[in-house]
């Protein structure tokens, strides 16, 4: 996919799931959950075990339907390992000079991650595609994104930290561009029990409310 059709896709599901999982088998089942919930979209952290094999057998396995992506990545040789793995998109969760260089002369599509407005400015500048606004949840949640929002209208962002069921509205109607979504989602009990179905419910009631806080915003 070319990184204009990766941005797209990620601004119309508006939802990224965020794997943190014990190992690269519940990592695997989580990319099916969520996609079976309507988000075909997962964000395979470095800290599970396994990571970029992972992401080579997802890019091998379900390439077509899901796009991979590559999460806590923190240099620019891990980068360019789950690129070559078949990441579409990599995502940090702070601001790495060398690692969003790398993703601009390959055309590959960033999130650098930042908190402060200066943090913002500096990712948003160096060329990050979305800035990962994180932790976002202990410093405000939706109310900070607005008020980053209202200085920053041009950057997008995507917060995360802190989006649970009862504040993904709040963020999407604060102006985020999409919601990154860990443990809320991708729920570690869920995997250890292997009753993942709790995942594809918790990904499609996601979805739901995404669509109905956009259309709240344009009313």
């Amino acid at each position: 996919m070319t990184k204009e059709e990766v941005r797209k896709k990620i601004i119309e599901i508006g939802i990224v799931p965020v794997v943190r999982a014990a190992s690269g088998k519940q990592a695997m089942l989580a990319a099916e959950a969520v996609c079976a919930g309507g988000v075909p979209i997962v964000e395979v952290t470095m800290t599970v075990p396994g990571a970029i094999e992972v992401i080579a057998q997802l890019a091998k396995t379900s390439g077509q339907q899901v796009l991979i992506g590559a999460g806590t990545v923190l240099d620019a040789e891990t980068a360019q390992r789950c690129l070559d793995a078949g990441a579409e998109f990599l995502v940090s969760p702070g601001f790495d000079l060398g690692t969003v260089q790398l993703a601009k002369r390959l055309g590959k599509l960033i999130r650098a991650g930042a908190l402060t407005p200066t943090e913002v400015i500096t990712a948003w500048k160096a060329g990050s595609d979305f800035v990962k606004v994180f932790p976002c949840g202990t410093v405000g949640g939706a109310k900070y994104i607005k008020a980053l929002k209202a200085p920053l209208p041009q950057v997008p962002m995507v917060p995360t930290g802190g989006v649970n069921f009862d504040t993904a509205a709040d963020f999407i109607r604060a102006g985020s561009e999409a919601l990154g979504i860990g443990g809320e989602l991708v729920s570690a009990s869920a995997l250890k029990s292997g009753n993942t179905s709790e995942i594809t419910e918790a990904a499609k009631k996601f979805v739901s409310i995404v669509r109905d806080a956009r259309e709240e915003t344009k009313s």
